[in-house]
């Protein structure tokens, strides 16, 4: 336990772990701040003894899907900020829709990495917002490739060569995403192949193929967006895809809901 609730907080930032400050913002308690590791819980301050349960398991729901909220539990106002790390991009394939995709994304706060095996694609100069930019098969270079919980994969390459040394690494993984380019016939054959090779059903469904929502895109950048879309759709677990024109009650979600949303 650590005595020191700033020091806690940085912890998390500083080793890029996924946590919460809870605080009590209304209620017998108010001012008291605790802080939460979603791997090894309670790390400094205290949560009040009637509505521990209640917030930890409503703290971790929100971790996971890396949302804040302000709950009512009874006479208890809680706010909890969920601390979570940077997410990653893996982009494999240095293609013109991977340029998009990689200055959005690097707008959107992510830490993108860009793989293809063609040096002249494959440069800082054309991916200027990468934060890493590495050059070689994939197979060749997996051992930087770092793929974890807080990695986002899209394969935007139609070669087997790409294809076929990635997924084994990525379907058993921790990947929080896996998004393939190609048509829906190209995805037949990939999952057809995929299960020739003895790879699981649950592994398989993993895989976001055509990828991206449907917007209708055409140029790079709309592609693009319809990927980013997908994954933001992921990362915070709702969203239906769909156009907000028409829709009954909550237009975003707010901060404050009853604990019994979640």
């Amino acid at each position: 336990m650590v005595s020191n609730r700033l020091e806690a907080v940085r912890s998390l930032v500083e080793q890029e772990r996924l946590g919460a400050v809870i605080t009590v913002v209304e209620g017998p308690t108010t001012g008291a701040k605790a802080v939460l590791d979603r791997a090894d819980g309670l790390v400094a301050g205290a949560i009040p003894a009637e509505v521990h349960d209640a917030v930890i398991a409503d703290a971790a729901s929100l971790m996971d899907r890396e949302q804040s909220r302000t709950l009512g539990y009874g006479e208890h106002e809680v706010y909890i900020e969920t601390v979570a790390p940077q997410p990653r991009l893996l982009i494999i394939g240095a293609v013109h829709i991977a340029q998009e995709l990689c200055r959005i994304a690097h707008s959107l706060g992510f830490r993108v990495i860009v793989n293809d095996a063609r040096p002249f694609f494959t440069t800082p100069e054309r991916f200027p917002e990468a934060d890493q930019v590495i050059v070689g098969w994939p197979g060749e270079v997996a051992d930087q490739l770092d793929i974890d919980g807080r990695t986002y994969v899209v394969m935007l390459s139609h070669d087997a060569r790409f294809e076929d040394p990635v997924l084994p690494l990525v379907l058993p993984s921790e990947a929080r995403y896996i998004g393939v380019m190609g048509s829906r016939r190209t995805h037949r054959r990939r999952v057809d192949r995929l299960r020739k090779a003895g790879f699981p059903e649950d592994q398989i469904a993993r895989i976001r193929g055509p990828v991206g929502l449907d917007i209708g895109a055409e140029q790079p950048g709309e592609v693009a967006i319809s990927i980013l879309a997908e994954m933001i759709q992921v990362r915070y677990g709702s969203g239906t895809g769909e156009s907000l024109v028409g829709r009954k009650g909550r237009v975003h979600l707010q901060r404050t809901e009853d604990a019994g949303d979640l």
